[in-house]
């Protein structure tokens, strides 16, 4: 019994880090739904990246300050200027950017491209050597070929078609949610216009995990980091939005239900809670295998609209779906190496350290003590 209590508990510890990439990617999923919904019924990008900003600030200060009261550091120069930084790239500049950018394109567009994400995290968190890369290896090799086939699964499912694949609960028409769809013609140059300012979300959204990385080693109170981080976004935000929009006092007000349901649910879910939960899963498994699984949400988004709002699964998004499937494995496969070539290391360290027994180092003394007097009296 208590054997399998242990092997319960180890699956538990070893299955948590996929656990919150799991929630991460269906918060994403029902987040860029709500999201598209009220941007179509004119919600306004930059005020709600404020509003989103101070919910979460709201919801998770209080827990920042009970739970975390004798785990935080002292406030240095140093973790606060990052800090600034991390607001002012995810919170501000990625969200303003991004939602802006589906505005001008749609909203398929912008999901098929922020699935560069994995690949410009993976890159990065290479360069700064937050990730172990041996291209000589052979599971360095599989981390690098599954973020390929999973980026390029995520463009099958995004691009191709194909036949409608028939299923029970399915309708005989294709349907699009109005969330996903589009809100009229996009010219072409809206449509660059758009597609530069994603390109340029997508990489401020890299850059954060791998600061939030870095920032995590000197201040590792994670409540009080996301509750700071969402504080300065919604200020800095708010600054940014009145010279954007030259200080217009209609744009702050919110006058459908669906504005309001998008700004709460994102600012709770998508800015607090995944801020926390990817800053758990970083300490463990790194900045790279959060967005590894970016391209999940795609599935999570084909899979929810089937049941949920009865649409078709046409040939491409199952040929996708399982391409991001063989993608992700080879990631995690190469991950586990990394953990396993690691692991030995640390456990013959203990293992020495465990057999000095105060009994070996009494042995070990008489031994030096011995030596000394051979010493004394040769001489």
């Amino acid at each position: 019994m208590e054997m399998s209590q242990g092997w319960f508990w180890i699956f538990c510890k070893r299955g948590r880090p996929y656990i919150g990439v799991l929630f991460l990617q269906l918060g994403y999923a029902i987040n860029g739904i709500l999201v598209k919904s009220a941007l179509n019924e004119g919600l306004n990008p930059y005020t709600f990246s404020v509003y989103r900003n101070v919910a979460a600030a709201v919801a998770f200060g209080p827990f920042a300050l009970y739970f975390e009261r004798k785990v935080r550091t002292q406030m240095t120069f140093s973790v606060f200027w990052k800090i600034s930084l991390l607001a002012l790239i995810e919170p501000v500049l990625d969200q303003i950017l991004y939602y802006t950018g589906m505005k001008y394109t749609t909203a398929t567009f912008a999901i098929a491209m922020c699935n560069i994400l994995p690949a410009l995290t993976f890159v990065m968190a290479w360069i700064f050597r937050l990730e172990k890369v041996n291209v000589k290896k052979l599971h360095s090799q599989g981390k690098i070929l599954g973020t390929l086939v999973t980026v390029g699964g995520a463009m099958v499912m995004t691009l191709v078609n194909g036949p409608p694949i028939p299923l029970p609960w399915t309708k005989e028409g294709t349907m699009v949610h109005p969330a996903l769809a589009s809100t009229g013609l996009v010219s072409q140059d809206q449509h660059i216009k758009g597609a530069i300012m994603i390109t340029a979300g997508c990489f401020c959204w890299a850059s954060f995990y791998i600061l939030q990385a870095m920032t995590l080693k000197e201040y590792p109170a994670q409540l009080s980091l996301t509750t700071l981080i969402c504080m300065m976004g919604a200020l800095q935000g708010t600054v940014a939005t009145m010279v954007i929009e030259n200080a217009k006092s209609g744009i702050w007000s919110m006058h459908k239900e669906t504005e309001l349901v998008a700004t709460l649910y994102s600012g709770i879910v998508r800015s607090g809670a995944s801020y926390y939960v990817s800053g758990l899963v970083m300490k463990e498994k790194g900045p790279f295998f959060v967005t590894a699984f970016n391209p999940l949400g795609m599935v999570i988004v084909a899979i929810i609209s089937s049941f949920a709002l009865a649409e078709r699964l046409v040939l491409g998004r199952v040929v996708g779906a399982f391409i991001i499937v063989i993608g992700l494995y080879l990631i995690i496969w190469g991950k586990s190496k990394d953990s396993s070539l690691s692991s030995p290391k640390t456990i013959e360290v203990e293992t020495s350290d465990d057999q000095n027994t105060p009994k070996d180092k009494d042995r070990d003394n008489e031994k030096s003590l011995n030596e000394d007097q051979r010493g004394e009296t040769n001489a």
